[in-house]
């Protein structure tokens, strides 16, 4: 992919990676950031499931952080789950494997922690060649200068920064259709 085109997310290209959005950590978040990353986390999936955009979603250490949050279980409809115990997500290779079968090359990241599971993930997706979209306000850690922190890292490193409505705005591509009708309430 060219660099430009680098910013272009297309749909049919996509990931969507949820990670590690799970009961007991949630616990530890401050509640407000919380509830805004478990809402844009929302928007990204049930604009990816009317996208048909292929849904991974990973839990850490399930035995000690919990299952996914039910609220967003809800729209994960067709999501294939890991449970992993490293950081990365690309610690299961299972899921790498998914990946890399998939064919699709761009990978729109969302979850928590943003300087721990999140982080590491990126820096290793982006070494394997995937284009990585980062989504600023669908990412957390229990800190603030965490989160920026790890933001900043991974932008350096590669990764494009991107918010909720930018990802579903550019799957669309088009307004008018029954499905932008459909999305572009979620944003209202």
């Amino acid at each position: 992919m060219s660099s430009p085109d680098k910013f272009r997310l297309q749909a049919e290209q996509s990931i969507l990676l949820v990670i590690d959005v799970q009961e007991r950590l949630s616990t530890a978040m401050e509640q407000g950031e919380l509830h805004r990353v478990v809402k844009n986390s929302g928007i990204l999936l049930e604009s990816a499931q009317a996208l048909t955009v292929p849904v991974v979603v990973t839990e850490q250490y399930v035995k000690g952080l919990g299952p996914t949050l039910e609220v967003l279980k809800e729209k994960m409809e067709g999501a294939t789950f890991f449970e992993k115990i490293s950081f990365s997500c690309c610690g299961n290779e299972d899921l790498m494997s998914q990946l890399r079968k998939s064919g699709r090359r761009q990978v729109v990241v969302c979850g928590m922690e943003t300087h721990v599971c999140v982080l590491q993930t990126v820096l290793d997706l982006l070494q394997e060649g995937f284009v990585v979209h980062i989504v600023k306000d669908a990412v957390m850690s229990r800190s603030s200068a965490n989160r920026d922190t790890a933001i900043e890292a991974m932008v350096l490193a590669g990764a494009v920064p991107t918010s909720t409505e930018s990802v579903m705005f550019q799957w669309l591509k088009v307004a008018g259709t029954d499905v932008f009708k459909q999305m572009s309430k979620l944003v209202k």
